[in-house]
């Protein structure tokens, strides 16, 4: 009896085995599609949001999958990766900013789309609100109006005799209109005239520094995107050259820009994982709020100062939450 007892559980248990195994291939793995424009320029970025999803329970390759496709500097191929994550319907799929935002809400109605660092949501027609976006697209706002109108007024704390600002912006970029708008709204309150200066691609950056030095512009604004982070050195090389200052986000004051003020883009990828891990839990996109940033962060770069020949105010540089020397 207890030979064919033991038999016996040792043919259950094997035959439970091949149940457990299938149990394992069969549980639902998660893809989430990331649409941007280079690894390099989100790699700290994209390190903390994996963090984060495997810190929520996400492990890649077992319950989740990321899709990276990188225009890699051609716009015009965004579209087309686009079109190729719908196609491997992919559960969410996660951009960037703006410019990415737009696309992917070309391509899709229905997959949840959350951008990391959105500058204008509600302005570029992505969301309805703040509040209750409305449709499949939700995220993280970096508030490109205002902190582009606090990064004029720390300027002007920092050279106040400066009375023209050049502003370079990109027409194709949703979220700049309103960026432009803000500024130069808020330009005669600070003393400040307001030069607009379009540019479409890296190709023009030159062509722009030559009408703004025409003009006898005082400093240079910069509003990002993907493109023009990865050109960050070239622009602070052209700055210094013509010994104006640059201001704009991280990346153009560590290329060698005067000062930036912004959200910590990091932080923001990180918390976006947490936008991924509640919408693929059954959250409904339409009704998670856009998270606005609550910590901003001063740099300046005390080394570009000296070679403009500026003398800073110690209590700009005493608030200053990173100073390049």
């Amino acid at each position: 009896m207890l030979r064919r007892d033991f038999i016996t559980r040792l043919g259950a248990a094997a035959a439970a085995l091949p149940l457990a195994a299938r149990a394992q291939e069969t549980r639902k793995l998660y893809r989430v599609g990331f649409l941007g424009d280079s690894p390099a320029v989100f790699a700290d970025a994209i390190e903390a949001f994996r963090r984060e999803l495997r810190d929520l329970g996400w492990s890649e390759g077992r319950n989740i999958a990321i899709e990276y496709r990188w225009a890699e500097g051609r716009l015009e191929r965004m579209h087309e990766l686009a079109e190729e994550l719908v196609r491997l319907k992919v559960d969410i799929i996660v951009v960037p900013s703006s410019i990415y935002t737009e696309v992917a809400k070309r391509a899709t109605s229905t997959i949840p789309i959350i951008f990391m660092s959105h500058a204008g949501p509600i302005e570029s027609g992505h969301v309805d609100s703040l509040s209750r976006p409305g449709g499949n697209i939700t995220g993280l706002s970096v508030m490109l109006p205002e902190t582009s109108v606090k990064t004029m007024e720390l300027l002007k704390e920092a050279v106040p005799a400066l009375s023209l600002v050049a502003v370079i912006w990109d027409p194709a970029t949703p979220s700049h209109g309103p960026g432009l708008k803000a500024v130069k709204a808020a330009g005669p309150a600070l003393g400040l005239r307001i030069q607009s200066v379009p540019v479409h691609s890296a190709t023009e950056y030159d062509s722009g520094f030559t009408s703004i030095v025409g003009e006898h512009a005082d400093a240079v604004l910069m509003l990002g995107t993907p493109l023009s982070f990865a050109g960050a050195a070239r622009l602070a090389e052209l700055a210094i050259k013509h010994k104006l200052p640059l201001l704009g986000a991280r990346e153009f004051a560590k290329a060698g820009g005067l000062l930036s003020f912004g959200a910590n883009r990091v932080d923001l990828f990180r918390h976006g994982a947490i936008y991924v891990d509640k919408i693929l839990k059954g959250a409904n996109p339409a009704e998670l709020p856009v998270e606005q940033p609550t910590k901003f962060e001063l740099l300046i770069n005390l080394k570009t100062a000296k070679l403009l020949g500026l003398i800073l105010p110690p209590q700009l540089l005493a608030r200053a939450d990173e100073v390049i020397e």
